[in-house]
């Protein structure tokens, strides 16, 4: 069974249909412009429509939807900061800003860590994002120091396995990414 641009279209629009009021008013709590609300809410349908096919699990549908909303919102008031003054001079290379993989691929961690079943999620969550310990995890959740160690080396596994599932990596010598190209549109830091 192949793609049908006619079948995702309904989808597209019974999703619109579904989420419309509420992403507007969920962006509406966070932009403060009328025409920014409505450009944002056309922005999340268009990512919606270009990343659906990424999606490996529908019952999270709505949980991804508005990590796309959020993702939105803070694109757009990175792109609205007050631009630094532009120097007279062209900047020397050790001024310029180098790419760095490492980064733009840890903004897309967060949609593969929601995709992460509950105990393995909240495990890293609580280790990686919140800065417990695997002690401090092992008291908070009920369970041995063993068991939270455990847990928390599963979730890095699983996540480590959805990284390599969608993307090739360039690495150094000691390990280090150098460069990543996508396999499929799961690691993109605007989805």
């Amino acid at each position: 069974m192949g793609y049908n641009p006619a079948r995702a279209t309904i989808q597209l629009e019974n999703l619109w249909e579904q989420y419309c009021c509420r992403l507007k008013a969920f962006i509406r709590s966070r932009v403060a412009d009328e025409n920014d609300v409505e450009d944002l809410l056309q922005e999340v349908f268009v990512r919606v429509h270009t990343h659906l096919c990424c999606l490996r699990d529908l019952s999270k549908l709505e949980s991804w939807i508005y990590q796309i909303a959020r993702n939105a919102i803070i694109d757009h008031y990175r792109s609205s900061r007050p631009g630094a003054k532009l120097s007279e001079s062209i900047p020397s290379e050790d001024e310029t800003d180098s790419y760095d993989p490492e980064a733009a691929l840890a903004l897309s961690l967060g949609g593969m860590v929601a995709e992460l079943p509950v105990p393995y999620r909240d495990a890293l969550v609580l280790t990686e994002y919140q800065g417990l310990n695997q002690r401090q995890l092992a008291n908070q959740l009920g369970i041995s120091f063993s068991g939270a160690k455990s847990r928390v080396q599963r979730a890095r596994r699983m996540l480590r396995d959805m990284l390599l599932a969608c993307c090739h990596f360039e690495l150094d010598r000691r390990g280090a990414i150098i460069d990543y190209y996508e396999r499929c549109c799961c690691c993109n830091p605007s989805g």
